[in-house]
């Protein structure tokens, strides 16, 4: 289990935002957390402590700037996420991504659009490519959400579906949308299906709050997931100390 670090931009900033209300009005955004620190600052962080496959992800617009710092200080040490499409895709690798991490690109209309995901195939490889499974709960399964994760899609997250876009990717990052930013706990249920069903790299986020978690995480994912923690550390406001965090996954 590696500890995956995160840099969130929204507005150039350095921030850690509730997921779900993005596409509310810029009022009713909920932020935990607004850095004084730049992008380039944590990307230097995550650096020194040889923090290899987070990720940069861009929350809207007006943040190119804050994410190629961020890439230009730890060359291919961190993944880029937020608005790629296969015409811009080979230009965040060219400042220093290590892949690139799509979702709204290949999910379109409700649907996984197979013409665009090619058109991402073809435009950086199967070795530089993330797909990104946001993911929410209804009735008792899991779909993947996009456009800012207010729309279902069709795509659920089972063992078929897993097995299909694993010839197409190089790892996935999945997002735990109905927790997200509000640690209140991680989706225990999916991380342990996620488990079983994968068989490349694939990363959570989602609600990770405490040592307790992680020890349950570690345990629920027999160590085959990697994990993300955001609004819960230190170095986010939060209260868990960056540095145990590593040193605990380190560990594992």
């Amino acid at each position: 289990m590696k500890f995956k670090p995160c840099i969130d931009l929204h507005d150039g900033k350095v921030k850690q935002i509730v997921g779900e209300t993005l596409h509310a009005d810029q009022e009713g955004i909920i932020e935990n957390f607004v850095s004084t620190h730049d992008s380039a600052y944590y990307a230097s962080l995550f650096k020194r402590d040889k923090l290899t496959g987070g990720h940069v992800i861009m929350l809207g617009g007006g943040n190119t700037e804050a994410a190629i710092r961020a890439l230009n200080e730890y060359p291919n040490g961190m993944q880029i996420g937020g608005g790629i499409n296969a015409e811009n895709a080979q230009h965040y690798l060219d400042q220093g991504a290590s892949h690139v991490i799509v979702t709204s690109y290949i999910f379109r209309d409700g649907k996984l659009d197979k013409d665009n995901l090619d058109n991402m195939l073809a435009a950086v490889g199967k070795e530089r490519l993330v797909i990104d499974l946001s993911c929410k709960e209804k009735d008792g399964k899991w779909f993947v959400v996009s456009n800012q994760w207010k729309q279902f899609t069709d795509f659920e997250v089972n063992p078929d579906n897993i097995a299909y876009l694993e010839q197409y990717c190089d790892e996935f990052l999945i997002h735990a949308v109905d927790v997200e930013g509000k640690q209140q706990g991680f989706q225990q249920s999916l991380v342990k299906s996620l488990a079983e069903w994968v068989s490349i790299t694939t990363t959570y986020a989602g609600g990770v709050r405490s040592f307790a978690d992680l020890e349950l995480f570690a345990s629920l994912s027999a160590g085959k997931i990697d994990l993300t923690i955001g609004s819960a550390l230190d170095i986010f406001g939060g209260s868990l100390s960056y540095d145990e965090v590593v040193a605990f996954c380190a560990n594992r």
